[in-house]
């Protein structure tokens, strides 16, 4: 069941990156990784320490969901624009203008 999953997220993926292209593609999976992974770490870590069960900290996630994800918007906003900035990163100097001439002329 698990490989089911993995591959319908894996045809998905593929899909969207086809559909939007690769930068915007990468752009909303780090959208949805970083929080989510934050809000696991989290409510794990919470659920050992409270409760002796990272089961029941899982199970308390919608709570401190809230509080993770506005927290980690900052966090995925710089990792966005590095991204941007590493794609969009190429000398202006080394480029030459040019007028268009028509062939009447």
């Amino acid at each position: 069941m698990t490989y089911l999953f993995l591959y319908i997220v894996g045809v998905i993926l593929i899909w969207w990156t086809y559909r939007v292209g690769w930068l915007e593609a990468v752009k909303t999976v780090v959208k949805v990784i970083v929080p989510s992974v934050l809000i696991i770490l989290f409510n794990i870590k919470a659920g050992r320490l409270l409760f002796k069960s990272p089961l029941v900290g899982l199970l308390s996630a919608l709570p401190t969901s809230i509080f993770i994800f506005r927290g980690s918007l900052p966090l995925v906003s710089y990792i966005n624009n590095w991204i941007e900035n590493k794609v969009n990163n190429y000398d202006d100097s080394e480029v030459i203008d040019t007028d268009s001439v028509p062939l009447d002329d």
